[in-house]
C-alpha cells in the first residue's frame, strides 16, 4: 500500500470511542423498544409525540421526488451489499489476519442491519403496540351474526351495482378510469371521514407509482407503506378499479393506522365517503370481496344469493381481477421447460415472501398475520349494520334461517 493511501486512511479513521458508540447505539434502541413495547402508554406517547412527527418530516422530504425513494434505496443497498461482500472476499484473501479482518467486516454489516431495524421498530413497529384506531374511537368487537353479515354484504352489493355503471367504461364494458387522475385526487379522499374521526385529519402526500410493480404482482401485493421514507407505494400493474382502495389503505398507514384490518376498514370508509365515484366504487367493491369471502364460509346459500344479485359490470371487474392474479402465478414464454422452471420459481418466491411477511406481522402483535386483512369484516359489519337494517328486516321477513356467526377473525381471506 502506498504512503499516500495510508495517510488518507489514517485521516478518515474514526476514533475508537465513535466506533464503539456506533455499535452500541442501535443495540440500545432495539433493547429499549422490546423492553417498552408491552407498555401501551409508552408506545402511545412515542407514536404520537415523536414517531408521527418524524414520519411526517420524512413524508415531506420524499414528496419532493416523483419516484419512490424506497425503491431507489432498496436497489442502492442491494448493489452496495453485493459490492461489499465481493470486496470483502477479495481483500480477505490478501490479509494475513484473515479471521480478524473478516470478523470486522461482518460486524459492520450486522451493526448496519441492526441500526436500520432499530429505526424501523421505533418509526413503525411501535404503532402496532399503541392504542389502535378501533379502540380509540369506541369500536367494540362483540362478534356479529350472519343476519348482520348478510345485510351489510347486500348493502355493499347494491352500492357496487349502482356505482359500477357510473365509472368510466369502454365499449366492451371494461373499466377505463384514468390512473393519473386517481393518484392526483388521492390526498383529498380523507376530508369527509376526518370530520367524524379527527385522528385521520393529517397531511397526506400523493402515493408513488412503483417501478417494480411487476415484482409486486408476482409476489401478490398491491401496495406498501415504507416508514423509513414516509411513502405510500402503489403497484400500478394491478387492476385499476381496485387501485383507489389500495391507495386509501396505504394512506391510512401514512396517517398512523398500523393494524391491517383497521387500515382496510379506514381505507374503505374513506373511499365510500370521499365523494369521488372511482373511489366510492373501489371502496364498495373491495369491501364486498371481503364480506363475500366471510359469507361464503358462514352461509353458502346467502353467498350464492349475493352473487346472483351482482350486475354484469361488477361481475366483469371481479372476473378481471381474478384472471389477473391467476396470470401472475404462471410464466408463459412459449418454451415449456423454461416456463415450468420460472413458474416454480415464482410460486416459491411468492410463498416465501408471504411466509416472511406473515411471520413479521405475528411477531408485531398481529396474531392473525396476513389474515389480518380479512378481519376488517368485523369492523365493516359493526359500522354498516345500522345502515343495513332495512335489508336485514327483508331477509328476516322472508323467513330465512340465519345461524349465528361470531368469529370472522379465523377466516382466511385472499389479499
Amino acid at each position: 500500500m502506498s504512503i499516500s493511501k495510508k495517510k488518507t486512511r489514517q485521516a478518515v479513521k474514526l476514533p475508537h470511542a465513535v466506533n464503539v458508540a456506533a455499535c452500541i447505539f442501535p443495540i440500545v434502541l432495539t433493547v429499549l423498544f422490546y423492553a417498552l413495547r408491552s407498555n401501551t402508554r409508552a408506545m402511545d406517547w412515542a407514536s404520537v409525540n415523536v414517531m408521527a412527527p418524524i414520519r411526517g418530516v420524512l413524508s415531506l422530504f420524499s414528496s419532493v421526488y416523483p419516484f419512490s425513494l424506497m425503491e431507489v434505496l432498496c436497489v442502492a443497498v442491494g448493489i452496495l451489499l453485493i459490492y461489499y461482500v465481493i470486496r470483502t472476499i477479495i481483500v480477505t484473501k490478501r490479509r494475513r489476519e484473515k479471521l480478524k479482518f473478516l470478523s470486522k467486516r461482518l460486524l459492520t454489516i450486522a451493526v448496519a442491519v441492526l441500526f436500520v431495524w432499530s429505526l424501523f421498530c421505533w418509526l413503525w413497529n411501535s404503532s402496532y403496540y399503541a392504542t389502535g384506531f378501533a379502540e380509540k374511537n369506541g369500536f367494540v368487537n362483540n362478534g356479529v351474526t350472519v343476519s348482520d353479515l348478510y345485510a351489510v354484504t347486500s348493502l355493499f352489493a347494491e352500492k357496487a351495482n349502482e356505482l359500477s355503471v357510473l365509472v368510466k367504461r369502454g365499449d366492451d364494458g371494461s373499466y377505463i378510469e384514468d390512473r393519473l387522475e386517481i393518484f392526483d385526487i388521492s390526498t383529498l379522499i380523507y376530508s369527509n371521514i376526518a370530520i367524524d374521526y379527527p385522528s385521520l385529519d393529517g397531511r397526506l402526500y400523493k402515493p408513488k407509482p412503483m417501478m417494480f410493480s411487476w415484482l409486486m404482482s408476482r409476489t401478490g401485493y398491491t401496495g406498501i407503506y415504507f416508514a423509513l421514507t414516509g411513502e405510500s407505494n402503489i403497484n400500478t400493474r394491478a387492476p385499476v378499479f381496485l387501485m383507489p382502495a389500495t391507495i386509501a389503505h396505504e394512506l391510512a398507514h401514512q396517517l398512523g393506522v398500523a393494524a391491517e384490518d383497521e387500515a382496510n376498514f379506514v381505507g374503505i370508509l374513506a373511499c365510500v365517503t370521499s365523494g369521488y365515484t372511482a373511489y366510492e366504487y373501489a371502496g364498495y367493491l373491495s369491501g364486498l370481496m371481503y364480506l363475500r369471502n366471510a359469507l361464503f364460509q358462514a352461509d353458502f346459500q346467502k353467498w350464492a344469493d349475493i352473487g346472483n344479485s351482482l350486475s354484469a359490470e361488477v361481475n366483469r371487474d371481479l372476473q378481471d381481477n381474478y384472471d389477473y392474479w391467476q396470470s401472475q402465478k404462471t410464466v408463459d414464454t412459449g418454451i415449456e421447460l423454461f416456463d415450468n422452471i420460472l413458474t416454480t420459481v415464482t410460486e416459491t418466491v411468492s410463498d416465501a415472501v408471504t411466509s416472511v411477511y406473515d411471520g413479521y406481522l405475528k411477531s408485531q402483535n398481529q396474531e392473525l398475520g396476513v389474515r389480518s386483512y380479512g378481519a376488517c369484516v368485523d369492523l365493516l359489519v359493526g359500522y354498516f349494520s345500522v345502515s343495513a337494517q332495512t335489508v336485514r328486516q327483508l331477509a328476516e321477513t322472508a323467513g330465512a334461517e340465519l345461524p349465528p356467526y361470531t368469529d370472522f377473525r379465523t377466516i382466511s381471506v385472499c389479499i
